[in-house]
C-alpha cells in the first residue's frame, strides 16, 4: 500500500551520509547530478551504476527501502521512455507499423533517459531524503541560498516551505492509505472495473484528502501563529551546522565517483 513508499522519509540507519554536513550533500548532490547527464556511454551506464550501487551500500539502506523510492516512479520513466522510443527517429529503422516506428537512435534515448531518471532517483533518495531529516535539509537550504539575502530573496521563507513540503509527503501518504481503507470497508472498489470506473472511484479518495491537507496546513499555519513566529529574523539554532574533517574526507571520496562518472563518459563517447 502507501504506507510502503519511502519517499520524503527519514530513516536514520546511522550510515556515513546520515552523519554527514547536509551542505556538503547538497553540492556532492548537484556534481552527481551534472554527471548523470553526462551519460553517453554503455561503459558510462555501467560505472555510473557502479558507484550508485556503491553509495547505496554506504547509506547501509535496505532493498526494501531503495525499491519503495523507486516505484513511485515507475510509470513516469516508462512513459518517458515509451515516448522516446516512439519519437526519436534516427539511426537504422528496426520495426515499424503505419506510423509507428522504432530507430536505433530512438532505443538509444529510451535507454539512456529512462536510465538517468533512475539514477537520479537513487541518488537523491540515498544522498538527501532517506539520509538527512528535513529540519537539516531547511537549515542547509538556508545556509546555501544565504548571499541571495543581499538582493531581498526571502531565502529562510523558501527553505521553510519546502523542508514543510518534504514533511508532509509521507503524512499526505499515510492520509491516503487511511481514506482509501475507510472507503473499502464502506464497499468501494479501487481495482475492478474500467479505468474511467477506477478514476471515478478514487474521486472519494481525493475529496476528503483535499479537506484534510487544507485542515492540517490551518492548524500548522495556528500553531506557528502561537509560538510568535515571525520569519527568519533574529532566529537560532538549537544544533547549528558545523563542516568538519569528517564531512570534507568523505565529501572528497563522494567527489571521486562524480569524476570517475565524468571522465568515463568523455573517454568513451
Amino acid at each position: 500500500m502507501l504506507n510502503d513508499i519511502s519517499l520524503g522519509r527519514y530513516i536514520d540507519t546511522g550510515s556515513v551520509l546520515h552523519k554527514m554536513d547536509p551542505r556538503v550533500k547538497f553540492v556532492i548532490y548537484l556534481l552527481y547530478l551534472v554527471a548523470i547527464f553526462t551519460m553517453k556511454s554503455k561503459i558510462g551506464i555501467l560505472v555510473t551504476a557502479v558507484v550508485v550501487v556503491l553509495q547505496i551500500i554506504l547509506s547501509k539502506m535496505s532493498p526494501k527501502n531503495i525499491w519503495s523510492t523507486v516505484k513511485p516512479i515507475l510509470p513516469i520513466t516508462i512513459f518517458i521512455v515509451l515516448l522516446n522510443l516512439f519519437t526519436i527517429k534516427t539511426g537504422k529503422t528496426l520495426w515499424q507499423w503505419k506510423f509507428l516506428q522504432i530507430t536505433t537512435g530512438g532505443i538509444d534515448s529510451a535507454v539512456f533517459m529512462g536510465v538517468r531518471l533512475i539514477f537520479l532517483v537513487l541518488i537523491t533518495s540515498t544522498m538527501l531524503t532517506l539520509s538527512t531529516t528535513p529540519l537539516k535539509i531547511s537549515d542547509a537550504l538556508e545556509k546555501l541560498l544565504s548571499p541571495l539575502k543581499v538582493i531581498k530573496v526571502p531565502v529562510h521563507e523558501m527553505a521553510m516551505m519546502m523542508s514543510i513540503a518534504l514533511r508532509f509527503i509521507p503524512t499526505l501518504l499515510d492520509e491516503t492509505d487511511k481514506i482509501m481503507k475507510a472507503q473499502q470497508s464502506r464497499g468501494a472498489d479501487y481495482d475492478t472495473g474500467s479505468i474511467i470506473n477506477r478514476l471515478k472511484g478514487y474521486v472519494t479518495v481525493l475529496i476528503p484528502l483535499f479537506i484534510s491537507s487544507f485542515k492540517r496546513a490551518e492548524e500548522l499555519a495556528v500553531a506557528m501563529d502561537a509560538r510568535c513566529y515571525r520569519g527568519g529574523d533574529g532566529r537560532t539554532k538549537l544544533n547549528p551546522l558545523k563542516i568538519t574533517s569528517f564531512d570534507i574526507t568523505w565529501g572528497a571520496i563522494l567527489l571521486v565517483g562524480a569524476a570517475v562518472i565524468v571522465v568515463v563518459n568523455i573517454v568513451f563517447k
